[in-house]
């Protein structure tokens, strides 16, 4: 396991899921999370858009996918690591400097992200958690983040 100033716990509707944050690939990224955890941004947030075999996403603030944080968006931090089962990596709109509050974790391969989307973390346990979370688009009567928590 990693130092713990780097792992982040969601406790969801479905159980735990620990990820370990990368500050080497995406430092902006991770820092920026870590200061929304704090301050409880991310509970009760909902997964919103859940595609089976493909990812689980979260962080808006509407549940809708429209929304983000009070702070600005972030710069890109697009970096070799891949997208597939497990990885944690930013939503954003057209502008690939638009990633903000949300953020998805691959339930399969998803390497045609690769480099136009930044990976910050990867689930090093409760992988069989994020399986459970309730599909949709939107999802009905969804599943969410109870309580996010570093360390």
């Amino acid at each position: 396991m990693s130092n713990s100033e780097n792992t982040l716990t969601l406790e969801t509707t479905k159980g735990p899921v620990v990820i370990e944050m990368l500050p080497e690939l995406a430092p902006g990224h991770v820092a920026h999370i870590k200061r929304l955890v704090g301050e409880g941004f991310y509970d009760g947030i909902v997964f919103h858009r859940v595609i089976d075999g493909f990812m689980a996403q979260t962080g808006c603030p509407k549940g809708t996918g429209t929304g983000g944080s009070k702070y600005p968006d972030l710069k890109a931090e697009f970096n070799d690591a891949p997208h597939e089962r497990g990885t944690v990596s930013m939503a954003r709109a057209q502008s690939p400097d638009s990633a903000n509050s949300q953020f998805f974790i691959c339930f399969d391969d998803a390497s045609f992200l690769d480099h136009k989307y930044t990976v910050w973390g990867k689930v090093v346990s409760g992988m069989e958690n994020v399986d459970k979370i309730k599909r949709g688009e939107p999802v009905r009567d969804p599943d969410k983040i109870v309580k996010a928590t570093l360390g």
